[in-house]
């Protein structure tokens, strides 16, 4: 007997749980000028498509240890992805004293 998620009972309420987590990273990082903002609106983005992977594992695969497998290579991604743009971000500080993308139009010199 398969054993049933606990939260939510079908497939299409994650999905919609990720799309909507999906559109929120998409619509911060559109509108929010700053380095940090833009770093959370990617995060969200990369846990919409971690939950697809895990709810398409739970409900669909035969095999339950592919979209765990995926979903541990978004999270390193993403522990990656966070330190190389805070660095990033703590540089450009450093030089220009501002973390806005909208006043950093000279990245000469």
């Amino acid at each position: 007997m398969p054993v049933q998620p606990l939260f939510f009972g079908n497939l299409e309420s994650y999905l919609i749980l990720a799309l909507c987590l999906f559109a929120l990273g998409l619509y911060g990082l559109v509108s929010r000028p700053g380095f940090i903002s833009m770093l959370i609106s990617i995060e969200l983005i990369l846990n919409a498509a971690g939950l697809n992977f895990v709810a398409f594992n739970t409900f669909l695969a035969p095999d339950k240890s592919v979209g765990q497998t995926f979903t541990l290579f978004i999270m390193g991604l993403a522990a990656a992805e966070a330190a190389i743009c805070l660095s990033i971000a703590v540089a450009v500080y450093r030089h220009f004293r501002s973390i806005l993308a909208d006043d950093l139009t000279q990245l000469k010199n």
